[in-house]
């Protein structure tokens, strides 16, 4: 759905992205993380055409978006940072000004926007009565009027306590699945990101450290959960076989180098436990985030 090869765009002297390439597959709820300045913000002006490139190509759903922006951009909805709104109008009147500002929507594809974001019932009211939730809605409402194949959304559950959090994310999930979108999100939320996102790309100073599916992060290296019954006795078979290298509680182990969970559980059998759960303990986002961004490697 987007395709970005050698990106590269300067504020002055400063280097803000610095050659970046990023695919982003059809179809996937990809979220783009990095600290505050690393380059998030500016790729993402750059593929809406706010802001032109000093190098580089970027490609929206196969079409040339510096050579063709109207057509590339013409089925992506974005809502790019604070969203603004005549508080005095109602969410209905604002929708229509948007759309008549860019792209005019018939009537019932405005209320159908209004029913998929949640605002049937009090769409007629003014913006200035809605919750900060609401507001959200109504902005992903009016980046949903052109009936976009691709959303990008900046932030998009910043401010929200944590009903409204899942409010946003339910939405975002069913957008994806139920109507097929492909979603470009930054946020600093990263418990967020990992309920949310299938793939992410991680930035630091203007460069991609990483990028891929999340189901291709690594896992914490060596540590498994073996829980078997009678309690305690996992721990003293690994440790009589000299494979305890670490323990924490009572069922998470860090296994000698070369050991496996199937190695662990087939010892746990034939010892005669009861195996209840076995597994290996996979990396967080936000270990894997700070161990990346940290860690100074290029992707």
């Amino acid at each position: 759905m987007i395709e970005i090869r050698g990106l590269v765009k300067r504020y002055g002297a400063r280097l803000a992205v610095a050659g970046i390439d990023l695919v982003v597959p059809r179809g996937r709820i990809f979220g783009l993380l990095g600290h505050n300045g690393a380059g998030k913000s500016t790729t993402i002006g750059c593929l809406l055409g706010h802001l032109f490139p000093d190098g580089g190509a970027l490609r929206v759903g196969g079409v040339d978006a510096l050579a063709e922006r109207r057509r590339a951009l013409a089925r992506v909805g974005a809502i790019f940072e604070t969203p603004a709104f005549y508080d005095y109008l109602s969410g209905y009147r604002n929708l229509r000004i948007f759309a008549e500002c860019t792209a005019p929507v018939s009537d019932a594809r405005l209320m159908e926007v209004a029913g998929i974001v949640g605002l049937a019932d009090r769409i007629r009211d003014r913006v200035g009565k809605y919750s900060h939730g609401m507001r959200q809605r109504l902005a992903l409402g009016q980046a949903l009027l052109p009936d976009p194949e691709l959303l990008i959304v900046d932030e998009p559950t910043d401010g929200l306590d944590p009903e409204g959090i899942h409010e946003i994310r339910s939405l975002l999930l069913r957008l994806n699945r139920e109507h097929g979108l492909t979603l470009l999100l930054s946020s600093h939320l990263l418990s967020e990101v990992e309920l949310l996102c299938t793939d992410i790309a991680v930035m630091r100073e203007g460069r991609v450290l990483y990028s891929g599916p999340m189901a291709d992060l690594p896992r914490t290296e060596g540590w498994i959960v073996l829980r078997a019954d009678p309690p305690g006795r996992a721990a003293d078979l690994l440790l009589g076989r000299g494979w305890l290298e670490e323990r924490r509680g009572e069922d998470r182990f860090r296994l000698r180098a070369g050991v496996s969970v199937a190695d662990a559980v087939g010892a746990a059998v034939a010892d005669g436990l009861r195996v209840e759960a076995a597994h290996p303990i996979e990396m967080t986002l936000e270990e894997f985030y700070l161990q990346t961004v940290h860690g100074g490697g290029d992707a």
